[in-house]
């Protein structure tokens, strides 16, 4: 053997080596739980009595069940209302403190804050916050409007949920955009102030079209999130206020099927569909963006 393919074998047993850790911990992690959870959609599994072969029954149960049509249509409700105000939250505030010189560093820090602290923390605050006797309703009613039953109402109690969600993401999506902006060079904004642009010609001609890269990565993480959306209506209102089960989500009837109704094969049946069109929505997103780009599309 050649010292030059011993040196080739060494470097590539030595990237084996450093890869190996890693490839252990996303197989027995990730990898393994998605395959396991595939094959109990196939079962009629019971903790006490072990699994039992059911074919295509889990899947059939699932997509005629009217809880999963309208968790679907829930989740989707959430979708849209966190997107239409999250996404463009971030892009402002992060525009807004870049233009900003003194206390921005205050700024950057009060608007992160929020996502560090635990959700069940912020759950119990919004909580508090949505009480009848809490800061909303005071807000209203020192503008002479009556108390609103934000989370036991089953018209406003998802607006409330997805105020409370973008209230806690909104600053770690901001710090994302607001490193961008602090990339771009300052000489353009000087060169386009020489040549007489006002600040809304150099907002869309310079500073979007830097942002976008970072708002097509943006935009597929937040709607791969809001798909997956269980913690908000878990600890707030376990979907409902009421029978109508307005804030049951996919991931909320997942848990259900599992930990109240001990239907595991329910749930992985269910948690592969959502799986498949995670899946889907990110293959069609990058699809597009390739598109948009001009890059090959594969």
């Amino acid at each position: 053997m050649s010292s030059a393919s011993a040196l080739y074998r060494q470097r590539h047993l030595t990237g084996l080596a450093f890869v190996a850790p890693a490839l252990v911990l996303f197989l027995v992690f990730a990898a393994w739980p998605i395959v396991r959870s595939f094959i109990i959609g196939f079962q009629d599994y019971s903790v006490v009595q072990g699994p039992a072969w059911a074919g295509m029954a889990n899947f059939e149960r699932v997509v005629t069940d009217p809880m999963f049509a309208r968790a679907w249509r829930n989740t989707g409700h959430f979708v849209v209302l966190a997107l239409l105000l999250g996404f463009p939250l971030p892009i402002l505030l992060a525009v807004a403190i870049n233009e900003v010189r003194l206390g921005q560093s205050f700024l950057r820090l009060a608007f992160y804050l929020p996502a560090i602290l635990p959700i069940v923390v912020v759950a119990l605050m919004w909580e508090r916050f949505y009480a009848q006797s809490g800061l909303f309703n005071a807000a209203l009613g020192a503008v002479g409007a009556g108390p609103a039953g934000w989370l036991d109402s089953p018209r406003w109690a998802m607006p409330s949920l997805v105020l409370m969600a973008t209230w806690k993401g909104a600053g770690a999506t901001m710090l994302i955009y607001l490193a961008a902006l602090q990339s771009l060079s300052s000489e353009l904004y000087e060169a386009a102030e020489i040549d007489g642009a006002s600040v809304r010609r150099r907002l869309w001609h310079i500073t979007l079209p830097h942002l976008v890269p970072h708002m097509q990565i943006i935009l597929i993480l937040q709607l791969l999130g809001t798909l997956q959306v269980f913690l908000e209506p878990f600890l707030m209102t376990n979907g409902g206020p009421g029978e109508t089960q307005p804030t049951l989500t996919v991931l909320l009837l997942i848990y259900r099927y599992a930990f109240t109704d001990w239907h595991l094969g329910w749930a992985a049946a269910a948690g592969f569909i959502l799986f498949t069109v995670l899946v889907a929505v990110a293959v069609f997103q990058r699809w597009l963006s390739r598109r948009l780009t001009g890059e090959a599309v594969l």
